[in-house]
């Protein structure tokens, strides 16, 4: 059996709200070893990320106690350590990598200085020193042309390579234990597969344990030897992978692994076509010199054309720069394009902006980011109705019926048309989102990533709404999204999209079947991938790393 690394001792956490405390974590308590994975595991709110961050003491204390429990590392009670033994730990024998790179990076200094930083603070190297070892870094962790991207600034990367810049800063000072928080969240399937093998490669080079954080249990299965599942703030069961897949024993971790959305699109008949789009091109000129004239073009979205008849769903899929959000938008003309597009028979591409306002509401979109779409000023039952508003739809008594009817429909109670978005959880600020377009009785909605920043037990909702409201209503949408279980549950058609140019289309079930195209191949290689062989390693093997 080997050797604990960390023990974590029936620890509990509180925070304060005004006068009252409320207890976000309880009694929890679990071990990780020496140079294994262990995973935490459940929905938003569960407090996994709240036990992780415990470890480094990362909490926005005074709000946030411990008012019980251990964190041992080594034998060392962490929580009675003072602040100067946490600065020593902190990103030098204990690192973290967070979710959101980008809010994580300082954009205004380039991640060369930010990866120096880490080994001048924690390990005394001189700026060239620091600089070489940088170079090594972003080498091992796979960034290409890694001279020149030394010198880039985050904005400038990709989404997966701002999360590789994250985790070369986290293993400059080869920690014991690295924390990831989320790790591969809002990355692409083939980004996300790219970033796990990187984890366990460098998890074997250097003998570290990790601790992942994530309510995505296929990616646990593949990595992790041991998971946690976690319910309101506590651990409610705990075991290898291999048994927890194979047999679970609580009804949450049931109810986890049967969260998949699953079933099929809404059965329809052939129809005549609503959307026609020919030949589609959205070009960005790249200018250059003191003139500034057109050299070349980036080409986002390069001859696109497709069909879609009333009541039926376009998946659209790619990876992330593929040009799938671009072509949504240009369809809806909040952008500009050449080619034609056609709604109900009628040319769009020739109108003014003017003369496309009355149809934009039979044209709806529900943005990826519910938070950032909603206006925090603004209340759930003034969102929802604005639209109502702009066209001038009804008096004000039809307004306000319409907006209770409409947070009925996505399951919402009509009374919290008083509150404000920020009062609510992600998959309620993604139904408020649907209601907003629902409301005006749109004929296609596009669903620009809708489900990627929710647990799978939302996400199953969301899709289970999303079938229901189509059924209901004949709607028509256009979902754009990297998530390809989403995407069988949902469309008819599906359109696979690689640098700006269709790769392959046509009817989903068939592509979903047999995939033609290598890159189709790929991207359903990398989201549907059983257990890696050595995510579940033989008793006395799981540890078998070799020590620095």
């Amino acid at each position: 059996m080997a050797e604990n690394l960390i023990e974590i001792r029936d620890l509990a956490v509180e925070f304060s709200r005004g006068d009252s405390q409320q207890r976000v974590v309880e009694h929890v308590s679990f071990d990780i070893r020496k140079g294994e994975t262990l995973a935490l595991v459940g929905e938003s709110g569960s407090g996994k990320s709240v036990t992780a961050h415990s470890i480094l003491r990362l909490l926005p204390y005074p709000l946030a106690r411990h008012p019980a429990g251990q964190i041992l590392f080594h034998g060392e009670d962490l929580l009675q350590a003072n602040e100067k033994r946490m600065r020593a730990i902190r990103g030098n024998r204990i690192a973290m990598v967070f979710q959101e790179p980008m809010t994580s990076l300082n954009p205004l200094h380039t991640v060369g200085k930010q990866i120096n930083e880490v080994l001048m603070i924690h390990k005394g190297l001189r700026e060239r020193a620091a600089s070489a070892r940088t170079l090594e870094l972003l080498e091992l962790v796979g960034i290409p042309d890694p001279r020149e991207r030394i010198r880039a600034y985050p904005h400038e990367l990709s989404g997966g390579q701002r999360q590789r810049v994250m985790i070369a800063m986290a293993l400059a000072n080869e920690p014991e234990l690295l924390i990831a928080d989320e790790p591969t969240t809002a990355l692409d399937v083939t980004v996300q597969l790219k970033i796990l093998d990187l984890l366990k490669d460098l998890q074997a080079r250097l003998g570290m344990s990790l601790l992942l954080i994530s309510h995505d249990l296929n990616l646990v299965r593949r990595v992790a030897h041991r998971a946690c599942v976690m319910q309101r703030g506590r651990v409610v069961e705990q075991a290898s992978c291999e048994q927890l897949f194979r047999a679970p024993q609580h009804p949450y971790t049931r109810e986890l692994l049967g969260a998949e959305p699953s079933g099929g699109p809404v059965q329809v008949e052939e129809r005549p076509p609503l959307l026609e789009v020919q030949d589609l091109r959205v070009w960005f000129p790249i200018k250059k010199g003191i003139l500034r004239r057109t050299v070349d073009h980036i080409k986002a979205v390069d001859g696109v054309s497709f069909s879609l008849p009333k009541g039926q769903t376009l998946g659209i899929v790619g990876e992330s720069g593929s040009g799938k959000s671009t072509l949504g938008l240009a369809i809806l003309r909040l952008i500009g394009s050449q080619g034609e597009i056609r709604f109900r028979g009628h040319p769009l591409s020739g109108l003014s902006q003017r003369a496309v306002r009355p149809l934009r509401r039979e044209m709806q979109v529900v943005f990826q980011d519910p938070f950032g779409s909603l206006s925090p000023r603004m209340s759930v039952g003034q969102i929802v109705g604005e639209g109502l508003r702009i066209h001038r739809i009804g008096t004000a008594a039809e307004q306000e019926q319409a907006i209770i009817d409409a947070l009925l429909e996505v399951g919402l109670d009509p009374e919290t048309r008083h509150r404000y978005p920020h009062e609510f959880s992600g998959g309620q600020r993604q139904r408020i989102a649907i209601a907003r377009a629902l409301v005006l009785k749109p004929a296609l909605i596009l669903l620009d990533e809708p489900t990627s920043a929710l647990d799978r037990t939302v996400q199953r909702q969301v899709v289970e709404l999303l079938r229901s409201l189509q059924e209901k209503y004949d709607l028509t949408y256009l979902f754009i999204s990297h998530d390809l279980a989403v995407v069988r549950a949902l469309s008819h058609q599906m359109m696979v999209v690689k640098q700006g140019q269709v790769v392959e289309q046509g009817a989903a079930a068939e592509i979903f079947a047999a995939p033609e195209h290598p890159y189709t191949q790929q991207l359903l290689e990398s989201a549907f991938l059983a257990p890696a062989a050595d995510a579940q390693p033989e008793e006395g093997k799981a540890h078998g790393f070799s020590n620095r």
